[in-house]
């Protein structure tokens, strides 16, 4: 994937435009490595569960998210993040859209399918509790590789996620707490919450998933490119030091994968319609997410680069935050905990599927003129582009 500004496509021949004759093997048939690896995490948890003890105690799935979170983080060129966040406009949307839409639109799927109200879904109060513990833990990890995958901009995805971390740890607890607690019996769903007094959701456990899922990576990308740009050049950086990195993200991505399922193995096994019925409620909102946000971006005039990275910001979901706050509560053998466990084993197949809808918008729509949140100067040139102006 490249940041030069030109236009690609079919006869580009570019490696770094990512069209398809082109792509290395890795790139080319991940679709097919993350099934493989979906499988082989579920068929080793379901094999052999001991290996859920060690994958636990080695850390081994934020291990494999910290890594996969590095590259794109050391290809962020951090002098140009005072212009993301001057952009209020993008800012302002990114906002609306994972504070005020996401939330919304998660707690009416739970609703809708875990409440009992609606006719031929019966009341599953876990799953219910489950997916607003997940609606309401906006995007801090693999939104970065999506967006990366998607080509989209890794100054604006680092500088949005950064901005909704700072409200996620202010606002975290409480939105859990009105979206569970105080909602539900206003609308006449008390049975929903039946036992539950409150959720004893600090913001220290919220800092802290932050600080491990964005800070270590962050800290790590950020000191990766001042010293090998100050040691080397910025243009050894660029052309010697990215490419040896990019491969980790995909490998770590898959090695992720791997560990993620066997986790569950048992559970998926044990329960498939229970993640089928889960798969549902996420699925709708993964794919409404990345698409309303999508529009909206271009609604404002985005170019292609800042409109992806709003959409992936709103559409993905910060499973780790929800996964400890819902075990920390609730216990790791709850309904609670597995249904936020579901949350990445369909994020992750539901969001690889945006990526190939995301280059298709690049190359389907005309992005000429669109230039709201470019980065380059003049943005009116390079705003064209973006993608193929054939349409």
């Amino acid at each position: 994937m490249s940041d030069v500004a030109h236009e690609h496509g079919p006869d580009c021949g570019c490696e770094a435009c990512g069209d398809p004759r082109s792509m290395d093997f890795l790139d080319k048939y991940l679709t097919v490595w993350i099934a493989g690896a979906m499988a082989l995490g579920v068929g080793l948890g379901f094999l052999a569960p001991s290996v859920t003890a060690p994958i636990q105690d080695l850390h081994l799935v934020e291990i494999g998210l910290v890594l996969m979170m590095y590259p794109p983080l050391a290809k962020v060129d951090y002098s140009r993040l005072p212009t993301v966040f001057r952009n209020w406009r993008v800012l302002g949307l990114s906002l609306a859209q994972n504070w005020l839409i996401g939330p919304t639109l998660m707690f009416g799927l739970a609703v809708f399918f875990f409440s009992g109200l609606v006719p031929g879904f019966p009341a599953r109060p876990e799953f219910f509790l489950g997916l607003v513990f997940i609606g309401m833990a906006r995007c801090i990890a693999m939104v970065l590789v999506w967006n990366e995958l998607a080509e989209g901009s890794t100054e604006y995805v680092t500088g949005l996620v950064a901005f909704n971390s700072l409200f996620q740890i202010l606002t975290y607890g409480v939105y859990v707490w009105f979206f569970a607690l105080v909602l539900p019996p206003l609308l006449g769903m008390d049975a929903l919450v039946a036992g539950i007094t409150t959720f004893d959701v600090s913001v220290a456990q919220v800092f802290e998933a932050i600080v491990v899922f964005l800070g270590i990576p962050f800290a790590a990308g950020f000191l990766s490119r001042y010293v090998g740009t100050r040691v080397k050049s910025e243009e050894w950086y660029e052309t010697e030091f990215v490419p040896r990195i990019d491969p980790l993200t995909l490998l770590a991505l898959l090695f992720t994968v791997v560990v993620m399922f066997a986790t569950q193995g048992e559970a998926i096994v044990a329960a498939p319609t229970d993640v089928l019925l889960l798969a549902v409620p996420l699925t709708i909102y993964f794919v409404v997410m990345f698409l309303v946000s999508f529009g909206m971006g271009r609604g404002i005039g985005a170019d292609y680069s800042t409109t992806t990275a709003v959409g992936f910001t709103a559409a993905s979901n910060n499973f780790e935050l929800a996964i400890a706050v819902a075990v920390a509560v609730f216990g790791v053998g709850s309904g609670v905990a597995f249904a936020t466990v579901v949350g990445p084993l369909i994020e992750v197949p539901v969001l690889l599927g945006l990526v190939k809808v995301a280059l298709h918008f690049q190359d389907r729509f005309d992005w000429t003129g669109f230039d709201t949140g470019s980065l380059d100067a003049p943005a009116a040139d390079t705003s064209a582009t973006d993608a193929p102006n054939d349409d």
